[in-house]
């Protein structure tokens, strides 16, 4: 049987830095779990690699090529690969940046943007599965500890779930809003030649 948090509190108590580490660890253990499972059923659709990109165009919305390698850290050419994928899958598209004729950007179709909700939606449920175990006060303070964690590593707040945006699921910094850059598009010379 698991021993309880209490039993595994580190020698030192709540507020030591490696018994706060262990404790991450072990629940990143579970959170990686359930983001598995929750990618599991589309994944004869996509990679983890193509539905992280599915994430953030849906959290970004519209952006150019270079822009989107930046934010995955990833090649151009290796994103380049990528967006071929999902425009073939049906899943994003390009289209002429409105600003400036010249260039394009990429987005998510409608199907990219369900199956983005989708998953994030059988993550939540899972999550709250979780969640509903504990006591009141525990959730009270889970929730202080966890913002107060994610806001140290520059990790932007999930959104009220009445909001019509995607929920950010984290790999690329989405508290830095898009610039004017980011969504222009590749320009002539980030294209490849015909």
């Amino acid at each position: 049987m698991p021993k309880s948090a209490d039993a595994l509190e580190g020698a030192k108590g709540d507020d030591d830095v490696d018994a706060v580490t262990r404790a991450v660890l072990t629940a990143s253990r579970l959170l990686v779990a359930i983001s598995a499972r929750s990618i599991a059923a589309v994944e004869d659709r996509v990679t983890l690699p193509q539905f992280r990109m599915l994430v953030v165009l849906a959290t970004r919305g519209s952006t150019k090529l270079v822009a989107l390698a930046e934010l995955l850290h990833v090649a151009p050419s290796t994103a380049m690969r990528m967006v071929d994928r999902l425009i073939a899958a049906g899943l994003a598209d390009r289209q002429i940046n409105p600003d400036n004729r010249r260039e394009t950007v990429l987005r998510l179709t409608d199907e990219g943007r369900r199956i983005v909700e989708d998953v994030t939606a059988r993550r939540r449920t899972e999550i709250s599965v979780v969640v509903e175990r504990l006591a009141p006060e525990d959730r009270a303070s889970l929730v202080r500890a966890l913002n107060m964690f994610s806001e140290a590593g520059d990790e932007p707040l999930v959104p009220a779930t009445d909001t019509p945006e995607p929920h950010p699921l984290g790999w690329v910094d989405t508290a830095v809003p898009p610039t004017p850059e980011s969504v222009s598009g590749p320009s002539e010379e980030d294209r490849p030649a015909p």
